[in-house]
């Protein structure tokens, strides 16, 4: 395993920690931490439910907490770490801001904007295209997620 690797896992676990947060608060576990030259810069989770927001996605909290915090939109150079493949908005506003790399665990394969369905995240039409690295802690964000959804079938 080389540096990057052990660094992508060290991060996705955050991630990961970030995902249950959502979870304990009712919202779907998906956790995000954006980090450039090795340092976390910012981090976010779900927040849809809590904040009656449809945009407050676990990428979006973390994309504008990062852009306050350079105090610029342009968040180049910074890597994305998703617990699950960003939506098409999601992937849209990681274009949009510039990062570099987005990591992320396991598929979408519902509505993924990110390469399972679509990848926005890496059409060459746009003028901004992002590499992308997929199965980072995979198998524990997918057992989050069915988890999650099991226990709200049983509430229904």
């Amino acid at each position: 395993m080389t540096d990057a690797d052990v660094r992508d896992e060290e991060f996705m676990r955050r991630a990961l920690a970030l995902a249950e947060v959502a979870r304990e608060r009712g919202d779907v576990p998906v956790g995000a931490v954006l980090a450039c030259d090795g340092q976390i810069e910012a981090v976010g989770f779900n927040q849809k439910e809590a904040n009656h927001d449809p945009t407050a996605h676990a990428e979006i909290v973390a994309l504008r907490q990062a852009a306050a915090r350079r105090g610029g939109w342009r968040l180049c150079g910074a890597t994305l770490y998703v617990t699950k493949e960003p939506c098409l908005m999601c992937a849209a506003a990681c274009v949009a801001a510039r990062i570099e790399r987005l990591v992320y665990a396991c598929d979408d394969p519902k509505g993924g904007g990110a390469g399972s369905v679509y990848n926005l995240a890496d059409d060459p039409r746009l003028n901004h295209r992002i590499r992308i690295t997929r199965g980072v802690c995979r198998e524990e964000a997918a057992a989050l997620l069915t988890s999650f959804f099991a226990e709200r079938r049983k509430e229904e």
